[in-house]
């Protein structure tokens, strides 16, 4: 029984998804202004990790996340980019989007996170939009005013379910965008008429363009096939006014839920700091992926529960690259050894395999699960010590169990480049390093395992001789 934290109604429950095994599963994704950040890739990730559990677990999952291309920042940054080019608003606007979308596509293969099955674009959608507002004007809950369409917050009764925020309270308590033409300061936009001069497409109302809101109920209706999702995910700074409104507008179009089951991560700091450029603390997943792989990346998240807030900083990386280079070290080994297939039920073994599976049913319990893949990998370190006879036969178990965890935990265990220093120099100098040991000349020694860690390669003296790895 698999249960998760539901932001809607503030507790764990069983999670059933509505259809036998069938998930449909949408989260929020980037916006294309910019290159991605630590925060991002977090998100990413975590929603990855939930994918590949569930799949594990043997559900079918349909995944669908988006890519807002049209929003304020994209034309800020479309006009910037025109006039420093010289160039048209509408070539900085397709140059910003292409730009940041190839940039996000560059961030998902260099941390080894696949596509959701389909990532939409709201520019691609926008004929279903324009309907979706027709259909709440129908409903007499949203209205028109000079080609703008507002959405009437007080006419949906359930305004704040989500976020536990009351209606009387929200004008004292929320920073709301000033508009007049809105009969109700608290009512947003599901449409907005065209300014000078910016990106706009034909509608009923005249030329413009969606409110950000709408993007996601549409998109994640229309790709799951569904008016009522069965997950819905994102950052903890969605819930409100982004998710929120998402279940209003939803909700008031349908008469259906929007999402049985909200799941909402955690926000990253930087040194109990909030991140932002100003301060000199925004790190690119590009500024990240070139000093450590990917892995250890995830690692560093997967040893905070994913609705955690996490701070980042430069010494916990170090301490994830420590924590990673044991399991690093370990799957080389076992990769090296001819092992035998087992399909048998082992003692010990098989209650890591349900301690593992223990940890991620209870809402994705990531620490306890990374702390059962450490507990493996310390059985098969003292396995590897020992004379077992059967120990061939556990190694075997011991490598299908450590595949399906490293596995849904997305580790790519990818091969390091140690610059010139090829596998043949690197045996020929450990040869002579065992020599001049036998002669127990033992500085030599030490000065050959030292020049081939300047080169990236650690030397690890065993019962059975001396193995090597290259440096993370």
């Amino acid at each position: 029984m698999i249960k998760i934290y539901n932001t809607l109604t503030r507790k764990k429950q069983e999670f059933k998804p509505q259809k036998n095994q069938e998930i449909k599963m949408y989260t929020c994704g980037v916006t294309v202004y910019d290159d991605c950040h630590i925060g991002h890739a977090r998100s990413l990730y975590i929603f990855e990790v939930i994918r590949k559990y569930l799949k594990y677990r043997g559900f079918k999952v349909d995944f669908i996340r988006n890519i807002t291309d049209i929003d304020d920042k994209i034309i800020n940054k479309a006009r910037q980019w025109s006039k420093d080019k010289n160039i048209s608003l509408e070539e900085g606007f397709e140059e910003v989007r292409k730009t940041y979308i190839d940039s996000y596509y560059q961030d998902l293969e260099s941390l080894k996170i696949p596509k959701a099955d389909i990532e939409p674009k709201a520019t691609e959608n926008i004929p279903e939009m324009i309907k979706f507002a027709q259909g709440l004007i129908a409903k007499d809950i949203a209205y028109e005013k000079q080609g703008n369409v507002y959405f009437s917050v007080r006419k949906f009764k359930d305004y704040g379910k989500l976020s536990g925020k009351k209606i009387d309270d929200l004008l004292s308590s929320v920073r709301i965008e000033e508009d007049p033409l809105k009969e109700d300061p608290l009512d947003f936009a599901l449409w907005k008429a065209a300014k000078e001069n910016e990106p706009s497409w034909q509608s009923p109302w005249g030329k413009g363009r969606p409110g950000w809101h709408i993007e996601c109920s549409v998109m994640s209706q229309k790709y799951l096939k569904t008016d009522t999702l069965d997950i819905h995910g994102g950052g903890r700074d969605l819930v409100f006014p982004h998710h929120e409104n998402e279940i209003a507008q939803s909700e008031a179009l349908t008469g259906k839920p929007f999402a049985n089951f909200w799941i909402h991560h955690g926000l990253l700091t930087i040194n109990g700091q909030k991140m932002a450029k100003s301060l000199g603390n925004f790190y690119t997943i590009k500024d990240v992926i070139n000093k450590y792989p990917a892995d250890i990346l995830k690692i560093f998240y997967l040893q905070a529960h994913y609705s955690s807030p996490v701070d980042f900083s430069w010494e916990k990386m170090e301490e994830a690259k420590s924590a990673y280079e044991r399991i690093y070290l370990l799957v080389n080994k076992l990769k090296k050894m001819s092992l035998p297939a087992c399909e048998t039920k082992i003692g010990g073994i098989e209650e890591i395999r349900a301690q593992f599976q223990e940890s991620m049913d209870d809402d994705f319990n990531t620490p306890k699960a990374l702390a059962v893949l450490f507990e493996l990998v310390n059985m098969t370190n003292k396995l590897l010590e020992t004379e077992d006879s059967q120990s061939e036969i556990k190694l075997g178990k011991i490598v299908n169990l450590m595949t399906v965890i490293t596995d849904v935990f997305g580790f790519t265990f990818p091969e390091i480049d140690s610059g010139s220093m090829d596998n043949e120099k690197i045996s020929e100098l450990i040869n002579l390093r065992l020599k001049l040991r036998k002669e127990k000349k033992f500085a030599e020694a030490d000065k050959i395992r030292k020049e081939l860690e300047n080169k990236g390669v650690i030397l690890e003296d065993t019962k059975d001789g001396t193995e090597w790895r290259r440096k993370l």
